[in-house]
């Protein structure tokens, strides 16, 4: 049984940090590229950032670029979110995801997903 855990949410203050980590059992980690997306109340679930299989190469979202940094540990069979400089505009329910083929970007290709953890960034 597949099972990506997020942890690390919470509430922060703006221009605050926050490390999400998202723990994955049940599938072999190192052939799943992963991703981040988050979705806020009455807004569309949007793409945050991803992170390769092996080579780990990171896309991110324009809207976070610069500010969140997306790594992997294919030992830990864990994936992280740095979250630094946040903005009230980042408040939303954080998801990881698991892909195995298709566009990073698009939600609907992702195979497996976490049950999300909040983060509310105040003004």
């Amino acid at each position: 049984q597949v099972q990506l855990v997020e942890s690390g949410g919470g509430l922060v203050q703006a221009g605050g940090s926050l490390r999400l980590s998202c723990a994955a059992s049940g599938l072999t980690f190192s052939t799943y590229a992963m991703g981040w997306f988050r979705q806020a109340p009455g807004k569309e679930r949007e793409f945050v950032a991803a992170i390769r299989r092996t080579i780990f190469s990171t896309y991110y979202a324009d809207s976070v670029k610069g500010r969140f940094t997306c790594s992997r540990d294919n030992v830990k069979n864990t994936v992280y979110l740095q979250m630094s400089s946040l903005k009230p505009e980042d408040t939303a329910v954080y998801y990881c995801a698991a892909l195995k083929g298709g566009s990073y970007l698009n939600w609907d290709e992702y195979e497996y997903w976490g049950q999300g953890t909040q983060v509310t960034v105040s003004s």
